[in-house]
């Protein structure tokens, strides 16, 4: 070493003794004999000498990025849904389906409606077939081409409500440009039912001719009376009753009989006017089979007839005698009301099922010696390929043949349901929140093409690589054009506060078939559009409106939903820098879902709110796979709970501004069962004047004149199920000071009711009175400041004086299940604090239904559980139904809550109080003083109440 360093020294001495005689074109290079630092000394050329100029180097420090990670990561290509490469062929020209679009009159919008596997999909497929010729079906399997997210292939059900545009033919081979949406029969998924039905005029529901009237069915219709949309039926998947159920001929009329009568009965209870009786004598139910391509009605199945019989048969008159208790009486040939005998079938029965049961087992009994001549009879020509099909698509071969297009669905949909012109009216009445006698809402009930541009638009569609949104809606009037500027207007717009608006341009315009979209260049008034460029302000629904129109301009309503999201989820990414990744994806998925709510709570945890299981897993398989590509963390499902209280408040509670000048006096107590639906449900408004207000509390919840008349406000929000009074009486308050900080304490109320003082939970179910009120005389001691604050602890502290109490919201269970499993369901239900409320057999079926009520915290896992338990062969269906006290005192201090120990019934409810304040970051008890001011404290301490605290 000590050589090493002589050699150093002798060298720079060297160095230092060379003079610098470096010339001027020598200047670039470097000398051999420069004294060159060690930390200046370069071992390794740069990367801009190895690979020159204009090529992107990356450098990675050590160990900043795990082995397993490319540096360079390849473009990934997101696939999570199906879609055509180009456009398929059709039957009709694309530029004719284009120009129908100005033809309002022969247009109908309708939505496809139904319980859970009924077969609306699989009759969409049909409609699909018949309008694309290269439209392919597997033998045994649905091609299921509305389904184009890969997540409701694999699963087998719809998730997303999927728009269908095609050009069809009536009986009378007229063409109708027909807008289908299809929707998930799932509970879960009914707010896509919602969206659908809002830009529809009518709906047709689904029904399975073995099922019956199930759960979502009863949902679908009564859902769609509140829209104002005409109701017809199909009861679909009939050939279960020959192949399945085996009924014989006469057995299955009465059960098609009976789903008619249920869905009857369910129109008659929940309609308000009169709807049009469900016959199939008055054309508007239809009988298919998705599955073997069947569908008719009496005219199109008495067509068939006409075609053998010639011109001089009138199929009109026979399809009128096909229906009902009318027989041909063999002797006289004639049709009678009366059985001419005890064996004789009616004529449903005997021109219709009959021959269709007898096609049916003519296919699966001895295909080789008899289907020849039965074909050669009923005119249908086999080749010898298809005579050695497999007994499944040979049916669905010939039933096509024997039965022909889909024109009884047509006629049903053309018959039943109004045009976009016809109905126009009915539609902004119910959906548009501005003055009715408007100029705008005129041309709105004209469906004016000429007019100003209207868009309702109730749903956001991914692109393929799910980085923006596509939106989807109704042109109420006026035409839009691509490339045009519009303004788009939010869920919070109002003619008050107009900061929810944003001007946007239009990029192109789609009509929507599923999985292939036609491009347009304008979409005229009551067609369905999907719109490109402008999804950025859009959050669920919009009113896209013109750009420089005069008068005002008022939003479409938002939707209101028949079912409620109580289940919450609360989420965190695994990694915490990828925070801003997550929040992206709680943007979209909020977009995608129309029920989803996504907020922060007041901890910082990120919380969704669906409505179920299978809701939330879907929404989750979004955030992880296809919008945010990440590792999120989940924690366990929890559930919302409502606060009440079971008792009038034991004192009268008061509480003093921060500056002494003022002091309010407040009860709470408990209100009338059902009242609060009616709130919720609309059927009491806040916004109609006094008068009115005063005479429905009066005749429907015998209250007093005075009480009725002194409602300020409902809360949270215009429709929350809490009610403020002012008691006050004018000898003791003065009225008009009262009347000046009145929307300060309303203010405070609202707060109040939004978040309870046990666990920061809504409060449901109270009335909070005014009793008292001193109020300062100068302004400027009763502002805002002063009075909100202290309304919301007098109404906290009213509260919890009146027996608080927690509720929690439960399920309604339909289970479906064979005879022996029936007990299993009973056992499964018993351990989640589940009751049964009914179990009846399934009529015309080996199978049993049983409807039960749930508690949603114990739902988690049922189905698993149920499944478990009854090797499978138990279905159920559950949906939100109401909301029920949980057991137990919250407040009681004596209980004391042991980790990891299953709590008696008793107590549940301070269970619940003191899990959901941890985890909201609260104090771990409610503390009185919080509330309650010190001479409040004195007066609570005279009245020995203090102890129940």
């Amino acid at each position: 070493m000590d050589d090493n360093v002589e050699d150093d020294d002798r060298s720079d001495a060297d160095e230092d003794e060379e003079p610098d005689r470096m010339e001027e074109d020598e200047a670039e290079e470097i000398p051999q004999n420069q004294v060159v630092l060690h930390e200046d000394k370069k071992y390794y050329a740069s990367a801009l000498e190895v690979y020159g100029e204009n090529v992107e180097t990356l450098v990675q420090e050590e160990d900043a990025q795990p082995l397993t990670e490319p540096i360079v990561k390849p473009v990934s290509k997101k696939k999570f849904q199906a879609a055509e490469h180009r456009l398929p062929e059709t039957v009709y020209k694309k530029e004719y389906l284009a120009d129908l679009m100005d033809c309002p009159h022969i247009m109908r919008n309708v939505a496809i409606a139904g319980h859970l596997h009924h077969g609306k999909t699989t009759f969409l497929d049909c409609l699909m077939e018949q309008t694309h010729p290269e439209f392919y079906r597997a033998e045994d399997a649905d091609t299921r081409f509305t389904d184009t997210l890969f997540i409701e292939q694999q699963r087998g059900c719809s998730i997303k409500s999927q728009p269908v545009s095609i050009v069809a033919q009536d009986s009378r081979s007229k063409s109708y440009l027909l807008n289908v949406i299809d929707t998930p029969g799932h509970v879960n998924f009914s707010d896509e039912m919602t969206a659908a039905y809002r830009l529809s005029d009518g709906v047709v529901i689904l029904v399975d001719a073995h099922e019956g009237v199930m759960m979502n069915t009863e949902r679908a219709i009564r859902h769609a009376i509140q829209e104002r949309l005409s109701v017809t039926l199909c009861i679909s998947k009939i050939d279960r009753l020959l192949l399945e159920l085996k009924l014989p001929p006469a057995d299955a009329y009465f059960k098609l009989r009976l789903i008619i009568d249920q869905v009857n009965n369910i129109l008659s209870t929940f309609a308000e006017e009169d709807v049009p009786v469900l016959s199939p004598l008055n054309g508007n139910v239809i009988f298919a089979s998705g599955r073997y391509n069947v569908c008719f009605s009496l005219l199109s199945f008495a067509n068939i007839y006409a075609k053998q019989h010639g011109d001089s048969f009138n199929s009109k008159e026979f399809a009128r005698r096909l229906w009902g208790d009318i027989y041909l009486d063999k002797k006289t040939r004639k049709f009678v009301k009366k059985a001419p005998s005890h064996e004789a079938p009616r004529t449903f029965v005997q021109y219709i099922l009959e021959p269709m049961y007898k096609i049916f087992s003519q296919v699966v009994g001895d295909v080789d010696t008899c289907l020849p001549d039965v074909m050669a009879e009923l005119g249908i020509r086999l080749s010898k390929e298809e005579q050695k099909m497999n007994v499944r698509p040979l049916i669905a071969l010939i039933c096509k043949r024997f039965f022909g297009d889909f024109s009884a669905f047509v006629d049903l949909v053309v018959q039943n349901i109004k045009s976009p012109l016809e109905n126009a009216k009915t539609k902004v009445e119910q959906t548009y929140l501005g003055p009715a006698d408007s100029q705008l809402a005129i041309e709105m009930h004209k469906c004016n093409a000429e007019g100003p541009l209207m868009v309702h638009t109730t749903k956001n569609y991914p692109v393929a690589d799910a980085t923006q949104f596509r939106v989807f809606g109704r042109v109420m009037s006026g035409t839009l054009e691509a490339n045009s500027d519009v303004r788009v207007l939010g869920e919070n717009y109002s003619i008050q506060d107009e900061e929810d608006c944003r001007r946007m341009t239009v990029g192109r315009l789609f009509v929507h078939v599923a999985r292939y979209q036609i491009e347009v260049s304008r979409v005229p008034a009551g067609c369905w559009v999907l719109i490109e460029g402008i999804d950025q302000p859009i959050v669920k629904t919009a009113t896209i409106a013109e750009l420089e129109y005069e008068d005002d301009v008022y939003i479409f309503r938002p939707l209101k939903f028949n079912t409620r999201s109580c289940v919450k989820l609360a989420v965190e990414p695994i990694n915490p820098s990828e925070l801003p990744k997550m929040l992206d994806g709680l943007r979209k998925v909020n977009k995608s879902y129309p029920l989803l709510t996504t907020r922060v709570e007041e901890s910082g945890e990120h919380v969704l709110l669906g409505t179920g299981e299978l809701y939330m897993d879907c929404v989750m398989h979004d955030m992880r796979k296809v919008f945010s590509e990440i590792d999120i963390k989940v924690a366990d499902p929890v559930v919302t709970f409502n606060e009440t209280v079971i008792e009038t408040s034991t004192l009268k509670c008061f509480a003093e501004t921060p500056n002494k000048k003022n002091k309010i006096t407040m009860m709470a107590e408990p209100l009338e069962k059902q009242l609060d639906e009616d709130i919720e449900n609309e059927v009491v408004q806040i916004g109609w004047n006094r008068r009115r207000l005063g005479e429905f509390f009066q005749t429907k919840y015998n209250w007093d004149l005075l009480a009725a008349r002194s409602i300020w406000a409902f809360g949270p929000d215009t429709t929350g199920p809490n009610i403020l009074l002012d008691d006050t009486l004018p000898s003791e308050v003065d009225k008009h000071l009262l009347s000046t900080v009145r929307e300060s304490l309303v203010q405070g109320f609202q707060w109040a009711t939004r978040e309870g003082p046990l666990c920061e939970e809504p409060i449901r179910q109270v009335k909070f009175k005014l009793l008292d009120a001193t109020i300062a005389s100068e302004p400027l001691y009763r502002g805002g400041g002063q009075m909100i604050p202290t309304a919301r602890r007098c109404a906290y502290s009213a509260f919890l004086m009146a027996t608080p109490r927690l509720m929690e919201p439960y399920y309604s269970v339909e289970v479906v299940a064979p005879a022996d499993c029936v007990a299993a369901v009973y056992t499964v239900l018993a351990k989640r604090r589940g009751h049964v409320t009914t179990d009846a057999p399934m009529p015309g079926s080996p199978m049993y239904t049983i409807s039960a009520y749930i508690p949603v915290m114990d739902s988690f896992g049922f189905e698993t559980d149920l499944r478990i338990h009854t090797q499978g062969q138990a279905f159920c269906m559950s949906a939100f139904h109401h909301w029920q006290l949980v057991p137990g005192d919250p407040l009681d201090k004596s209980i004391i809550i042991k980790t990891l120990d299953v709590q008696p019934t008793p107590h549940l409810a301070r269970e619940f109080m003191i899990k959901t304040r941890r985890r909201k970051g609260l104090s771990e008890d409610v503390s009185v003083n919080k509330f309650f001011d010190d001479p409040m404290l004195l007066e609570l301490a005279k009245q020995q109440d203090y102890a129940g605290f």
